[in-house]
């Protein structure tokens, strides 16, 4: 087994056959924590961009704080009930892109698929970074290293879904619902101190706050208005990661469809409690909660300024640390399952990108390595990219939540509208083809659900665009229009190719002459193996040939040659520049022009070795000349194999991999009872 084999069965684990794809499937208990993490999570930032938008205006603009986490919710629940449609419609994994390529045609689908694919990368770079954040606030050795402790949990969650999805989603439920567990049930206890008159204040509820310059002056209708829309803006983004359910379909246990919507019905229920509890309590709680960037804006009860090393807690951190201002051990699970939470949601993103990579590889649209499994059944090469980019984006904004914050739900809303503007279409032609009473009752019902959820989706991308668009939305539109064209650009390129490569009847013509050249390095087994093969395919000419760069190795090898009476002809190419691979192109190419309508078929033996290391000793000329010819028109390149002895530990290890017993082959059969 080679270094590289031992190093991915470390980090992977042992490969998978293609028949235990079933194997890897997900029951809802584990589901739920897999595709659900992302949208969970909002709960540890959302509240706090809410505040932080209502904080322009002073601490009085948060009496609309519940009624904006109430609108979140109204809207929330609305998409959720319409992606309850959109699994039982398109059950096979495609979500929004199948849906709007569908039913709105070509055009839309890449918009959904480009808006989705860089809301994917967001969704980690968002999370990790506030989870980088949350770790450098408990551990000041982490500070200023923020982007480098984000990179790295991006490459921890790559290597875990690597191994599978089954196995990344066992390893990331016991967080998922330790975050639930804590965060409802700090809640509440919350309520219930808020019900017998001892709900504390929070750690800020002392201090004042600074209105914004552009804010300081009594508001005008309009600019309150702008205001709670900039703050309903923020808290939408407690939305994302409910299209990942849509997406991972085919991961669901069977019956999928049912699987998978029951899970977003337990995902709304869950994130709408957490999200409105966590914000009610934070205002009745006295929290003063302003953007990091302005701190200079809060300032103690006295008017006197706070000191330069504050650090403002985030508003889960606060609100768990005054609740259980009596029973510390809460105080720490809440803070510690929340920092954990933050970098399992990218988990969503690294379960939704590979699978809809895979189907836009399938439709032509995305390069085709995005469509093939690893050795662990997963979509390898989807999740190496999307951590990729996920890295990229948490250096360049330092791993700074609030800047990334701005550019985010942009996409995902798009894909929203586009979504359930397909499902609209959907429905009515549905209708109208459908006779049955009861089915046609049941299909108007779904098609009122998907009306409502574009009414509100709609609304909300408007207010995201006008909210957002200055604050860095502009950057997402523009990575958005990038893949789109990208993807066009691949899909004409496939498109391409396919017309290129259809067969006609000039195909089946064969050529009028073959000339066959055989390289020689020296007159060895590998050599005469080579010639023997030549001749056995009887071409119209055949002949040897040797690079002659150096006068005292060619004359030796023409007296061998000689000696030998091998019956070929040999043929010097003289290379004055110690030239190997230029001589053998030309001279090919030469033959071809001479005889257009013939073949020219190149004869190169090489070595085959068992070791890794050795690969780094031989064929390397072959490879380059092999290189090379692939571009010349009508020249065929050969390659004849001679196994030298360290072959055969290579096919030992095969042969012993082939005969070990794999999970599951005796449930199939494959093992016979002793």
């Amino acid at each position: 087994m080679g270094v590289g084999d031992v190093s991915k069965r470390i980090l992977l684990g042992r490969k998978l056959r293609s028949a235990q794809l079933g194997e890897t499937l997900l029951p809802k208990r584990v589901a739920l924590p897999v595709f659900a993490s992302d949208a969970l999570s909002s709960v540890a930032y959302a509240p706090d961009e809410v505040f932080i938008m209502l904080s322009l205006a002073g601490a009085s603009a948060y009496i609309w704080s519940w009624k904006i986490a109430l609108a979140v919710a109204v809207v929330m629940a609305a998409v959720i009930a319409s992606y309850r449609q959109t699994v039982h419609a398109y059950p096979s994994g495609g979500g929004d892109y199948e849906v709007a390529t569908v039913n709105l045609g070509r055009t839309a689908g890449t918009t959904v698929a480009s808006a989705l694919l860089v809301d994917y990368i967001l969704t980690v770079a968002v999370s990790v970074s506030s989870a980088s954040q949350y770790a450098a606030s408990a551990i000041p050795a982490m500070r200023d290293h923020e982007a480098l402790v984000g990179a790295f949990m991006v490459l921890l969650l790559m290597s875990m879904n690597l191994r599978g999805v089954r196995e990344s989603g066992t390893f990331f439920a016991f967080p998922t619902y330790a975050f639930m567990i804590a965060v409802l049930g700090m809640c509440l206890y919350g309520f219930i101190e808020m019900a017998t008159g001892t709900l504390p204040q929070v750690e800020s509820a002392d201090l004042l706050i600074e209105p914004s310059p552009s804010y300081d002056e009594p508001l005008t209708t309009a600019a309150l208005m702008f205001l709670l829309a900039r703050a309903f803006s923020s808290g939408c983004a407690a939305l994302t990661g409910v299209e990942a359910v849509s997406n991972g379909v085919p991961a669901f246990k069977k019956p999928k469809s049912r699987n998978a919507a029951t899970t977003l019905l337990l995902l709304a229920m869950i994130a709408i409690t957490m999200m409105v509890s966590v914000i009610v309590l934070a205002k009745q709680m006295g929290l003063k909660y302003v953007d990091p960037h302005e701190l200079d804006r809060l300032s103690y009860a006295d008017g006197s300024p706070l000191p330069e090393d504050y650090d403002q807690h985030a508003v889960l951190a606060q609100i768990a640390r005054a609740v259980f201002h009596d029973f510390s051990p809460g105080f720490y699970l809440v803070v510690t399952v929340t920092g954990v939470i933050l970098v399992l949601a990218a988990n969503t993103a690294f379960n939704g990108f590979p699978v809809l990579g895979s189907i836009l590889a399938r439709d032509g649209f995305a390069p085709r390595a995005l469509g093939s499994r690893g050795d662990r059944l997963a979509y390898s090469n989807g999740i190496v990219f999307l951590a990729g980019a996920a890295i990229v984006l948490i250096w360049a904004f330092d791993a700074e939540t609030t800047r990334l914050i701005q550019l985010y739900i942009v996409g995902v809303f798009i894909s929203f509208n586009l979504s359930q503007l397909g499902m609209l279409r959907h429905w009515t032609r549905a209708l109208e083809t459908e006779r049955n009473a009861a089915r046609r009752r049941s299909i108007k019902r779904s098609r009122v659900i998907n009306a409502v959820g574009l009414s509100l989706t709609a609304v909300v991308l408007v207010v995201i665009l006008i909210t957002k668009f200055l604050a860095g939305a502009w950057i997402t539109l523009l990575a958005m229009a990038f893949f789109f064209v990208l993807m066009g650009s691949i899909k004409k390129h496939y498109d391409k190719v396919n017309a290129e490569l259809a067969a006609d009847d000039e195909d089946r013509v064969l050529p009028t002459r073959v000339h066959a050249i055989v390289l020689v390095s020296k007159v060895h087994k590998p050599t005469l193996r080579a010639l023997a093969f030549a001749k056995a395919s009887r071409p119209n000419v055949l002949e040897a040939i040797y690079i002659a760069a150096d006068t005292e190795s060619t004359q030796k090898l023409v007296e061998e040659w000689d000696r030998r009476d091998l019956g070929v002809p040999l043929k010097l190419l003289h290379s004055p520049y110690r030239e190997l691979v230029r001589p053998v192109v030309e001279y090919a190419t030469e033959i071809r022009k001479a005889n257009p309508r013939g073949v020219v078929a190149v004869y190169i033996p090489e070595y085959v070795v068992g070791r890794w290391w050795e690969q780094l000793l031989h064929n390397q000329t072959a490879l380059r000349l092999k290189g090379r010819l692939l571009f010349a028109p009508g020249v065929m390149v050969i390659s004849v194999p001679y196994q030298l002895r360290s072959s055969e530990i290579a096919l030992e290890r095969e042969r012993r991999e082939d005969e070990r017993v794999h999970p599951g082959d005796l449930r199939r059969g494959q093992v016979r009872r002793r």
